[in-house]
């Protein structure tokens, strides 16, 4: 009964997501508490034989929302079970002990919290942007439970990051830094200008941009959980965990990216044992909304190659 529930949900937000483009937003299906917090997360499709899968939004400080901006998890969900959660202290998993840890290591236990409590003994793991650090981070952690990684536009350090944005829209900056001094930079007025204004500059298609904003007025930013993430991790660098991974890894980049430049792709691709990277040419940060049925289909190529009989 559980998995037709979830295939009449799936079909029911995949109707509304046909009619206007952007998933409806639906109440989390469940909960998973820890000692620090309730996390909130969402699922897409119905348990089957195929892998399951869990996609690891980015930020920090983002929920999961700015990843359903279009249909690509759902269309991901016809074949295999798909699973999104907000991290803690972001989106609705806002319940979180006061004072508790926004490191790494703490990030990696809810993650394994959520697999553990949803009976995932081995899941495919995506993570996007900053998700793809707690990605890199979860499959060090727990390589034993990973079937596959798919690193997208993800990097694997801060400070390994090739970050063009300055290089390329001084404009924007220097608009940001007058905006941010006129609203006072530490309030969540100007905390929200300034993301905004850096989702202005990671997209290929300025139509699609535009679109996108327009779509999304609320992000499900946290600043303060932002910038405790930001400090927590500052100094972890992941890259010696790279050539120990022993699992199929597939490493994505929008040619475009001027936030993590492919140089960051090519190196991971260069450092993980037989991993495969594709680009995608018409793309910036985001290619799973920007070419979305390219990547619907290298992701599904991805996830079915080892499902053939």
């Amino acid at each position: 009964m559980q998995q037709i529930l979830a295939a009449l949900l799936l079909l029911g937000t995949i109707g509304a997501a046909t009619r206007n483009g952007v998933p409806p937003v639906v109440p989390p299906s469940g909960y998973v508490s820890t000692h620090d917090v309730r996390l909130a997360y969402w699922r897409y499709g119905a348990p089957s034989n195929a892998t399951p899968v869990i996609a690891v939004n980015g930020g920090p400080g983002l929920s999961h929302i700015y990843m359903m901006q279009n249909d690509v998890w759902l269309r991901i969900a016809r074949e295999r079970e798909v699973v999104l959660y907000d991290q803690r202290g972001t989106g609705r998993s806002t319940t979180i002990r006061s004072g508790a840890s926004q490191s790494m290591a703490a990030q990696v236990a809810d993650l394994d919290a959520l697999r553990a409590h949803l009976g995932f003994a081995k899941f495919d793991l995506v993570g996007d942007s900053f998700g793809g650090m707690i990605a890199i981070a979860y499959a060090a952690a727990h390589p034993e439970h990973v079937a596959k990684l798919v690193i997208s536009d993800g990097v694997p350090s801060w400070n390994g990051i090739v970050h063009l944005l300055p290089d390329v829209f001084p404009d924007v900056e220097a608009n940001d830094a007058a905006a941010m001094k006129r609203l006072g930079e530490n309030s969540d007025a100007a905390a929200q200008r300034s993301l905004r204004d850096h989702f202005r500059m990671i997209f290929y298609s300025p139509e699609l941009r535009d679109r996108y904003l327009a779509n999304a007025p609320n992000l499900g930013y946290t600043p303060a959980v932002g910038e405790a993430v930001g400090k927590a991790t500052a100094s972890l660098n992941l890259t010696s965990a790279l050539p120990k991974f022993r699992f199929p890894t597939l490493v994505i980049n929008g040619r475009y990216d001027m936030n993590v430049a492919p140089l960051t792709a090519w190196r991971m691709y260069n450092a993980i044992p037989g991993a495969r990277i594709v680009f995608f040419e018409k793309s910036s940060h985001l290619p799973s909304y920007e070419e979305p049925d390219r990547y619907v289909n290298v992701l599904d190529d991805f996830f079915s190659e080892r499902e053939q009989p």
